[in-house]
């Protein structure tokens, strides 16, 4: 049935809850039925929001499906009143409160509108609990920020301990100042339930250097199991019985937890506003554009980091070998003019002054070569009179076979590669252990 609307009860706003978990199946869902359940029985106003779902889990806990969810009031098909849900011991339930994210995609002025009714609202209340989504979505974890106390809620199984240690590292990166209450669920024990949460807290303060705070237990029992089954939850049953009990004593531990920590100035609808204001100043802002590098000032960076390696006087013959081969290939990748030019400007800009004689008719042979390769054929001489000019030519003299230090390394090296070589080996065999050996860096 729908809650019928009540006055406002106090200017304090109300002290606000967060029950969430790292993972689905932890039972917070349970635990923030019970406990608000139990408040509301000890004559406390209290507004729980359904923020798991759009589908509205606590609602279906108690075996109702409501018709409409905060969603249709974003949509503008109602109005916040008009999905109330209230039920026993005069709780009121706010279903499917997860759709206030969707206010951010909103209008500024739609989405004042419908936080300003939710701060209305909840200021009608001495608590407003809510069940969260869980795991690292965006929306649970601003629904954790906007709480004053975040209770999470751990099981003894390892797979919960992890992804809830994984919650509690993303929320102190995010700048999560305040300390969250661990509350152990589904233990055998007191005993079992404080050494899950030792582990818990020894891994926090080890990797996280942030201490928590130990909230209870609430121990497996088969009256639990089955108030899920039967949509009855345990705070329903007679206050003497042990599972709606351990409610009790966990309602208890809230108030003694919420004595030690200030009040809240403002309620959970002012700080979605505030986040709402954020992301709109954001989505304002003009982007700033990195300015564009042009490609010469890349190229001179470029040349500038190949100096520093380099050097004036590099020992790595190989490494210049590479460089050198490198940057040829990429200037024959279109031969035009300018790479003519650029080839004959950086040829002339050697200093062949340094070279020996030796270096030299060596360089000029190979060079006499590569030109006779490159010329184009005379198409006007007549067939046969080619082969004549060529021998009425003066023939280069073909200097004495020139060591490559370059490719072979120091003749030093040599000598030893030599002797270690077995007695059949090939020429070509040879030669391709001696470059393998200089690029191994022997």
């Amino acid at each position: 049935m729908s809650a019928q609307q009540s006055p406002i009860r106090k200017a304090n706003p109300p002290r606000t809850i967060a029950i969430t978990g790292g993972k689905g199946g932890v039972g917070k869902t349970s635990v923030a039925l019970n406990l608000a359940l139990t408040l509301a029985r000890q004559d406390k106003r209290v507004l729980l929001l359904d923020g798991d779902t759009d589908l509205a889990n606590v609602s279906i806990m108690l075996g109702l499906y409501p018709e409409r969810t905060l969603a249709h009031v974003v949509a503008g098909e109602c109005r916040l009143e008009d999905i109330l849900l209230e039920v026993s011991y005069g709780l009121h339930i706010l279903p499917g409160a997860s759709g206030v994210q969707e206010c951010m995609d909103m209008a500024p002025e739609d989405s004042f509108r419908i936080l300003r009714a939710l701060s209305m609202l909840e200021r009608r209340y001495d608590y407003v609990i809510t069940d969260t989504a869980a795991g690292l979505q965006p929306t649970g974890l601003h629904m954790i920020a906007a709480a004053e106390l975040a209770c999470v809620v751990v099981t003894p199984d390892p797979a919960s301990l992890t992804d809830a240690f994984s919650l509690i590292k993303v929320l102190r990166r995010r700048g999560y100042k305040r300390t969250p209450s661990v509350l152990i669920n589904m233990a055998q024990g007191a005993s079992q339930a404080r050494s899950v949460f030792q582990r818990l807290d020894a891994a926090a303060r080890r990797h996280l250097e942030c201490s928590l705070h130990y909230m209870g237990g609430i121990w497996r029992d088969e009256t639990l199991r089955q108030s899920v089954l039967n949509q009855k939850p345990v705070a329903l049953l007679p206050q003497s019985d042990p599972s709606c009990r351990q409610f009790g004593t966990l309602a208890d531990m809230l108030e003694v937890r919420l004595t030690q920590l200030p009040g809240r100035k403002a309620g959970i609808a002012a700080y979605w506003h505030s986040v709402s204001k954020r992301q709109q100043t954001r989505e304002q802002k003009p982007e700033v554009t990195k300015p564009s590098v042009s490609p010469r000032d890349r190229c001179l960076k470029a040349v500038a980091e190949l100096e520093a390696v380099l050097g004036p006087v590099s020992d790595n013959a190989m490494l210049r070998y590479d460089v050198f081969m490198r940057l040829f290939a990429l200037l024959g990748r279109t031969p035009d003019n300018d790479t003519i030019e650029i080839i004959q400007t950086g040829l002339s800009a050697i200093a062949w002054e340094g070279l020996n004689r030796e270096q030299r008719e060596h360089l000029a042979a190979h060079l006499r070569h590569l030109a006779e390769e490159i010329s184009p054929p005379d198409t006007d001489m007549p067939p046969g009179d080619s082969s004549a000019l060529a021998q009425s030519l003066p023939q280069p003299v073909l200097p004495e076979p020139f060591y490559d230090r370059i490719s072979f390394g120091d003749q030093e090296n040599l000598v030893r590669v030599l002797k270690e070589q077995p007695s059949g080996i090939s020429l070509s065999q040879l030669l391709r252990s001696l470059v393998d050996e200089e690029g191994s860096g022997a």
